[in-house]
């Protein structure tokens, strides 16, 4: 069955029938197809185009058809036209009616919009549910305290809750980027034809409010061409898998012996065929991993869009092989890395004593050295000869003797050990924003 073909003599070649059909990729969206499907007979009803019993045959015949479990697709073009097949074979030509003013151009779009709309709310709820894993993470370790990092080197002592919350930062963004997109989605373009509309008095407020959406498109050319709201929902996946990534690298680093902050449990982690002793984390990789293929996804459907005139054009059938392996990758990545965080064994220990043999405290003397009246610029010269100091004896600064400390500044007191106690140091921080020591309550 074919939803064209009058004006056609010949037959397709079996090759561009394959080539042409997509009804393996878009089966996806049958739920959709047919709840939209639901609604614009209701808006033919109202609009005079069928009666009032026409209607409950063909919403009790597509009920039907939704419920149904098909084991083997049809050879048939795409979803619309196994909807409308298997709508005909259970109401005979009535059937027929419900394609009336309506195209599959813009019945594809809202079945797709209503499928992303569901998504994006699943998508939303497991980012809450990392935020909340976080959270929880965060308050068991507000006094872990650790090195925090620039290019790679140990900066400043933070506390693991403040980097935790960092990624948490990163991932409420992500939240809210999704809600408001999801305004963008929620949009019916469904009455809007092939491209110009339709003669039928459809009342598409109507269908609107049928299906949930809270506007409706205003320009039938632009509502049947548009997927800047897949575009920009892979936008968006590709910055939650980047925030994934990041945090995926350093938990990478974080399980070398090189660091050994953390151990990830064995529910997420493999071994090698040929090393007895590796703990591979795995699950980290592949997250960092999939983070490109989802990045390709984006660019594969700016590159459909990038030079297709106005409306549709077929080109567009690519739309769904991005759209539909992102969201299945976005939401695995998601659900795994929430488990792999949760479970995973925090080294305190190995946390602080890496902050104790950094020199993390460097910056601190030299704001000390500040509060005696030295200029910045000179405390940190003379801080920076203390360190090489402290290095080519193998020992922190807090242990260096006051006498040390003079031979490069005789402002500095015996007070200064209380300036370089690392807890005193997360204590004294005022900024909103930082990395502070939280007193137990």
């Amino acid at each position: 069955m074919k939803l064209w073909g009058g004006r056609f003599k010949g037959q397709l070649s079996k090759d561009m029938e394959s080539f042409n059909n997509s009804i393996n990729i878009d089966i996806r969206l049958l739920p959709y197809d047919i709840e939209a499907s639901i609604a614009y007979a209701a808006g033919l009803m109202k609009a005079g185009v069928i009666s009032q019993e026409e209607f409950n045959l063909m919403k009790k015949a597509l009920e039907k058809i939704k419920n149904m479990e098909i084991k083997d697709i049809p050879d048939v073009e795409d979803v619309h036209t196994l909807v409308e097949k298997l709508l005909v074979e259970e109401i005979g030509d009535l059937g027929k009616k419900l394609h009336t003013g309506r195209s599959r151009n813009d019945q594809v779009a809202t079945d797709e919009r209503l499928y992303l709309r569901k998504e994006i709310e699943e998508i939303i709820e497991l980012l809450e549910n990392l935020i909340d894993t976080l959270n929880m993470l965060a308050k068991v370790n507000k006094n872990t305290i650790m090195p925090g990092y620039t290019h790679l080197q140990r900066a400043q002592p933070v506390t693991f809750s403040h980097h935790l919350l960092a990624y948490q930062e990163m991932f409420k963004r992500d939240t809210s980027r999704l809600k408001d997109l999801k305004k963008r989605v929620n949009v019916l373009v469904l009455g809007s034809g092939a491209l110009a509309g339709t003669t039928y008095n459809i009342d598409r407020k109507y269908i609107a409010s049928l299906l949930g959406f809270n506007d409706v498109s205003l320009n039938s050319m632009d509502a049947v061409s548009d997927r800047d709201f897949i575009i920009e929902f892979l936008s968006a996946a590709s910055l939650i898998m980047m925030h994934l990534s990041r945090f995926s690298e350093e938990i990478v680093l974080w399980t070398t012996q090189e660091f050994n902050f953390i151990e990830l449990s064995d529910e997420y982690s493999t071994g090698s065929s040929i090393m007895p002793q590796k703990k591979n984390p795995d699950a980290a990789e592949l997250i960092r991993g999939k983070t490109g293929r989802i990045y390709g996804n984006l660019m594969s459907l700016l590159t459909v869009m990038k030079s297709l005139p106005l409306t549709y054009n077929k080109d567009m059938q690519e739309d769904k092989e991005p759209l539909f392996d992102s969201i299945d990758t976005l939401k695995i990545c998601l659900k795994v890395f929430t488990g792999m965080i949760k479970s995973m064994h925090i080294k305190k220990e190995k946390m602080e004593s890496a902050v104790k043999y950094g020199y993390l405290n460097a910056t601190d003397l030299a704001d000390y050295l500040v509060k005696k009246e030295i200029p910045f610029r000179s405390a940190h010269e003379i801080v920076g000869n203390i360190v090489s100091y402290a290095i080519e004896k193998n020992t922190t600064l807090e242990d260096l003797e006051i006498d040390e400390f003079r031979i490069f500044c005789n402002k500095i007191d015996e007070d200064v050990y209380e300036y370089l106690n690392i807890k005193n140091i997360l204590k004294s921080r005022k900024t909103i924003g930082a990395a502070k020591w939280e007193d137990e309550k």
